[in-house]
C-alpha cells in the first residue's frame, strides 16, 4: 500500500544521502581563565610591558578582522579569543605566537574549539541528485563526480563573501557547539535527504527573520572536535541570542534532532587595548 511517509522510500527512488558542503576559513576558539592572584603580584611596569607585547601580537594590522578578544561572562572562563585564518597551519601559528608571549603565563586554558566555516548545500544537493538520478547516472561515478564538482565550484564563487568573512565587530558574541541526534529512537542521519532538506529550510526561515539583528556564522567540526558544528552569533545586544535560539527550539529539526553543548557569551574587547581589560589604564 502506498505511503506518504518520506522516510519510507524504495531503493530505486531514494536520492544519495550525503549533502554537499563548501568550506572556507579555518576557525579556532580559545577560552581561558586569567590568573588574577599571580597577576596582582607583578609590578606595574612589568604589567605594562606584558600588555604592550600582547597588544602588538593581537592587533597586527595584517590580522585586522581575523582575531577578536571577548571578556567572558560566568564561571566558564575570563577571556575568549576567536581566530579566523586561511588554514590550520595559520591557526597553529597564531596559537603558538600567543603561547610565546609573557601574557600566556597568566592564561589557564579552559576550553577550545576547532572548526571550518561551512555552508550546507541541501537545496542544490537535492536538485542535482534528482536530476542525476532521473538520468540514470550512478552515484559517485566519474560523470556524477564531475557534475558535483562543477556545482560546488559555482557555489564557492557565489558564496565567497560568506566563506571568507571578517570577524563581525559587534559588541556581543554567543558561541555554542551542537550535534544532530543519532540515538536509538531519533537519528537525523537515517532520514532521506529530501526530508532533511525540508526541515533545514524551515529552520533557516526562522534565522532569516532575524536578518540585520544578528549575524550567524556556522562552522563544521566533524572530525576536528567533539561536536559536529559550531555556531557563532554576533549582535549589538545580547537579548537577541535568547530570542533567536528560543524561537528556533520550536522548529522540527531543533525540537526533535538537535543536541547542544555549552554556551559561551562574551563582550568584545578592542585587541589594541587589552591593557584596559587587565586593569592597567
Amino acid at each position: 500500500m502506498p505511503t506518504s511517509n518520506p522516510a519510507v522510500q524504495t531503493a530505486s527512488t531514494e536520492l544519495h544521502a550525503v549533502p554537499l558542503t563548501i568550506e572556507g576559513l579555518s576557525v579556532l576558539h580559545q577560552m581561558f581563565r586569567f590568573r588574577w592572584p599571580e597577576w596582582r603580584k607583578v609590578s606595574s611596569s612589568r604589567q605594562e610591558e606584558i600588555a604592550r607585547e600582547a597588544s602588538e601580537i593581537l592587533a597586527k594590522p595584517e590580522e585586522a578582522g581575523r582575531t577578536a578578544v571577548y571578556s567572558m561572562l560566568g564561571h566558564k572562563g575570563d577571556l575568549m579569543l576567536v581566530h579566523f585564518r586561511d588554514s590550520f597551519e595559520e591557526l597553529s601559528a597564531a596559537e603558538l605566537e600567543l603561547n610565546r608571549t609573557a601574557l600566556q603565563e597568566y592564561l589557564e586554558p579552559m576550553h577550545s574549539y576547532l572548526s571550518v566555516i561551512e555552508l550546507g548545500l541541501y537545496d542544490s544537493s537535492v536538485k542535482l541528485y534528482r536530476q542525476l538520478t532521473e538520468r540514470g547516472v550512478p552515484p559517485l561515478s566519474e560523470e556524477w563526480n564531475k557534475e558535483v564538482e562543477e556545482t560546488m565550484e559555482r557555489q564557492r564563487q557565489a558564496m565567497r563573501p560568506r566563506l571568507y568573512p571578517k570577524i563581525p565587530d559587534t559588541k556581543y558574541l554567543c558561541f555554542y557547539p551542537m550535534d544532530r541526534k543519532r540515538g536509538e529512537e531519533k537519528n537525523w542521519y537515517m532520514l532521506p535527504i529530501e526530508e532533511r532538506q525540508r526541515q533545514m529550510e524551515e529552520h533557516g526561515m526562522v534565522g532569516r527573520r532575524y536578518a540585520g539583528k544578528v549575524q550567524q556564522i556556522i562552522t563544521g567540526s566533524i572530525g576536528f572536535d567533539d561536536w559536529e558544528w559550531g555556531v557563532d552569533l554576533f549582535a549589538p545586544e545580547p537579548l537577541i541570542f535568547k530570542k533567536l535560539i528560543y524561537e528556533m527550539r520550536f522548529d522540527e529539526v531543533s525540537a526533535v534532532y538537535a543536541a547542544f553543548g555549552q554556551f559561551f557569551v562574551g563582550v568584545r574587547c578592542p585587541v589594541a587595548r587589552i591593557d584596559q581589560w587587565l586593569g592597567i589604564s
